[in-house]
């Protein structure tokens, strides 16, 4: 009796396993395209950091990274038990704050490139040096962890939406699975990029006359020459990232929006431009969100500017 009861028990943590991975399966698969900007993203931001500093910001975004989704999926169990409702418009709130950034980012490079190029100009002066690359590692962990609550917000209620009928414990179960999942394989894969210069490098100085070396050789002067393009088309698809997740959510909910794009793409005759329309008018959407928050920031400061100056 008591070997047939641990039989069933069996089976049934069997089953419960096999249910936990194919919805975990599911999300993973929903959440891929979130994943590709969230890389793209997180390797934009450490651009422009020292050699020797890559790997330790990455490992401190990444900490941050666990620290989000330590606190977004308690809190999105909670969300969706309590005030479900409330779960689009605090996505929508995320969604314009990274359209706002990418829009900020923007402004920078245009009107005020100077300071983009500024710590990068100087020569190393001492401790002022020191504490001026400090301050920018700092910044640019700070607003990657940002920028990363945002994406694991939405990589968590998209997975919460998979598994949203099954049981509490089965919910649990596959959104812990994916938020390890999604970080360790971000992290690791930007690990993987940032470094890659250095790899390149180690094949570069491969000594030896034989057909291996020369090859060894040749292979890492080709990374070296395509690490820095790559470099730049991941800060390029970081900011375009950030349009087209951030516009996707703000259109999603918005029926209006949402419904306009789709009627504007079944208008479109060819194929691939009907698949892509709806993506590059979230993008569109995006932008133009994004330049409406910024111009309310600096409205707002310059108003709050004036208020402060007349009551001096």
């Amino acid at each position: 009796m008591a070997g047939a009861s641990l039989l069933t028990l069996i089976d049934d943590i069997a089953t419960i396993l096999d249910d936990v991975s194919v919805m975990t399966k599911m999300a993973a698969k929903k959440t891929a395209g979130v994943l590709g900007d969230d890389l793209a993203l997180n390797a934009q931001q450490v651009a422009g950091v020292n050699a020797d500093r890559e790997l330790p910001v990455v490992w401190a975004v990444a900490k941050g990274s666990a620290v989000n989704k330590l606190i977004l999926v308690p809190l999105a169990l909670v969300i969706s038990a309590l005030a479900p409702w409330s779960v689009t418009p605090l996505l929508m709130l995320g969604g314009l704050f990274l359209c706002f950034e990418g829009v900020e980012k923007l402004f920078h490079k245009l009107f005020h490139p100077e300071e983009t190029h500024h710590l990068k100009s100087q020569k190393p002066i001492g401790q002022n040096e020191s504490k001026s690359l400090e301050a920018l590692e700092e910044e640019k962990i700070k607003g990657a962890i940002r920028t990363d609550f945002v994406l694991s917000a939405e990589i968590i209620v998209i997975t919460l939406g998979t598994v949203a009928t099954a049981e509490f414990t089965q919910q649990i179960a596959v959104l812990v699975g994916i938020a390890v999942m999604m970080t360790v394989g971000v992290y690791g894969l930007v690990a993987g990029i940032v470094k890659l210069d250095d790899g390149g490098l180690y094949l570069a100085e491969c000594q030896g006359k034989s057909l291996v070396a020369a090859l060894k050789r040749k292979f890492g002067f080709a990374i070296l020459g395509f690490a820095p393009y790559m470099m730049k088309a991941l800060s390029v698809a970081g900011t375009a990232a950030m349009f087209l997740v951030g516009g996707a959510i703000l259109v999603h909910g918005i029926p209006s929006v949402h419904h306009a794009i789709e009627h504007i793409a079944s208008e479109i005759n060819n194929g691939f431009l009907q698949a892509t329309a709806p993506i590059l008018l979230n993008g569109v959407f995006g932008v133009m969100a994004g330049v409406a928050a910024l111009l309310a920031m600096l409205t707002s400061k310059r108003l709050l500017g004036l208020v402060k100056s007349r009551s001096i």
